[in-house]
């Protein structure tokens, strides 16, 4: 895509707003904050911030919302949200212009995030009228038992920054599908992305209230929804910090919680892997996003007989990555998403050094303008350096050989974070005994996929509770009702 594609974009950057109970709702004497480009830190727009008024008016929508919405039928929503998908769809490329501007994708990249937000919708639309019940056979005759699933209740959703259609499209759409409404926050750094997601859903019939967004500060808009008793669920993306909060303050108004936190993907490379062919492959994954993808790859665990050559290819291909804007033509990566993200590589990269780890490339911030870091991997980086224990979220890897099973499993599960892992090896025996082993709510051998629409996304210990996507991502926004009949 040519250069002056990023003028045009910049210059069709849309108003920013909120949407409450089916209104579009701009500045009008709020207070607003910047929305920046990361390629250049140049101001795109000024968003709006959500007054206390504001919030109590959303949270009074989504009730009032989700006593209509219940009542329509399964069939009906998968209508509503298939309908979503297709203008989702058709406006895919504005969409994945937006992406590039607030987050700095590549337009390759940005495209395929918002085709798989479609196919959330997609997925759960289909779903929506297939939230079965059950009936359960009696002891005595004349008795009839029954369990059905109904939607829970309005909900607070809150995404983040880093797939900024993907996590909406899932959150809004599993809740939807299941019969609930929606009070969405999502990142103030990305807004007009999540906004083009909800103006979708909007635009293809749902009725007013089920699907209200607001942008404003994160501490008083969460505690706010979380002591509405209006508001029956959470769902949260975001840091295992926040989410511990989060979930706690839920648990005081017994609100469930399903909560997708961080990681710190360990990859396990055995000896009978082909080092090369696994490196070239882990490099596109690593630095996908820039790193900045909560399933990254990120600890690489690799046999002692292969590592120096999984470790020279890794490092001749994270050299070899084309960094710039992600408008530019042939950008494999893209900057980081804010100066902080830059703070926090610049602190663990010095740690590591100090620490005893080489840096075998990167290791720096990129001249000029943005927010760019140079793909970075350090070796033989010690377990008590910080970047092996604080997930980077950013373009650094960590590569260190282990000699046996054991050692590979041992370290894989040595941090408390169980959200994503991989295992690359030819020999089944080996794969089936790594995916049993390791302690992580996605294991993906020989494969760097770890979620798809159709299949449940989830965390253990302190990546998260309950699972996203698949028929368990609606399932979630349902409660269990048992009814006996005599």
């Amino acid at each position: 895509m040519p250069v002056c594609d990023a003028r045009v974009a910049r210059a069709e950057y849309p108003p920013l707003g909120l949407r409450i109970g089916g209104a579009q709702i701009a500045g009008g004497g709020r207070s607003t904050r910047d929305v920046f480009d990361p390629s250049d830190a140049s101001v795109l727009g000024r968003l709006p911030e959500a007054t206390a008024e504001d919030v109590a008016h959303a949270i009074d929508a989504a009730a009032r919302g989700f006593a209509r919405w219940r009542r329509v039928s399964g069939f009906e929503r998968g209508r509503v949200l298939a309908a979503a998908a297709t203008r989702i769809r058709s406006r895919r490329a504005g969409i994945a212009r937006l992406i590039t501007l607030e987050l700095g994708k590549p337009q390759g990249e940005a495209l395929r995030e918002v085709d798989t937000a479609a196919e959330m919708f997609e997925w759960a639309a289909e779903e929506a009228r297939r939230l079965y019940g059950r009936l359960i056979p009696a002891r005595t005759a004349g008795v009839r038992q029954m369990v059905s699933l109904e939607p829970i209740g309005p909900v607070a959703a809150f995404a983040g920054w880093n797939a900024p259609a993907i996590t909406p499209a899932r959150k809004i759409s599993g809740a939807l599908a299941a019969g609930c409404s929606v009070v969405i926050k999502p990142s103030e750094e990305t807004p007009a992305v999540a906004l083009a997601i909800a103006d979708a859903v909007l635009d293809s019939g749902l009725p007013d209230g089920v699907l209200n967004v607001l942008f404003g500060d994160p501490s008083s808009i969460s505690q706010a929804l979380l002591d509405a008793p209006q508001i029956r669920m959470i769902t949260f993306t975001g840091s295992t910090e926040v989410g511990r909060e989060l979930g706690a303050r839920a648990a005081r108004t017994m609100k469930r919680a399903t909560l997708e936190l961080g990681g710190h993907a360990p990859v396990l490379v055995f000896a009978d892997a082909d080092p090369e062919a696994t490196a070239t492959a882990a490099v596109a994954a690593k630095y996908r996003n820039a790193g900045q993808v909560c399933t990254s790859p990120t600890r690489f665990l690799v046999h002692e007989s292969i590592v120096d050559r999984f470790r020279a290819q890794f490092v001749q291909a994270a050299r070899a990555l084309k960094v710039g804007a992600g408008f530019d033509p042939g950008v494999q990566m893209g900057p980081l998403a804010n100066a902080r993200r830059i703070d926090a590589m610049q602190a663990l990269v010095d740690d590591a050094r100090r620490r005893g780890a080489s840096v075998d490339t990167g290791g720096g911030r990129l001249p000029g303008p943005g927010w760019f870091w140079a793909p970075t991997v350090l070796g033989d980086a010690p377990d008590d350096c910080r970047a092996a224990n604080v997930e980077p979220f950013g373009p650094l890897a960590l590569i260190r050989p282990f000699r046996d099973f054991d050692e590979a499993i041992a370290q894989a599960n040595r941090l408390p974070f169980g959200l994503a892992a991989y295992a690359f090896t030819r020999d089944l025996d080996t794969a089936r005994a790594a995916s049993e082993a390791i302690d992580s709510g996605v294991v993906s051998v020989n494969d760097w996929t770890a979620s798809l629409p159709e299949t449940p996304f989830g965390g253990t210990r302190d990546s998260g509770l309950g699972s996203e996507g698949g028929i368990e991502g609606v399932q979630a926004f349902t409660r269990v009702k048992y009814v006996r009949e005599a």
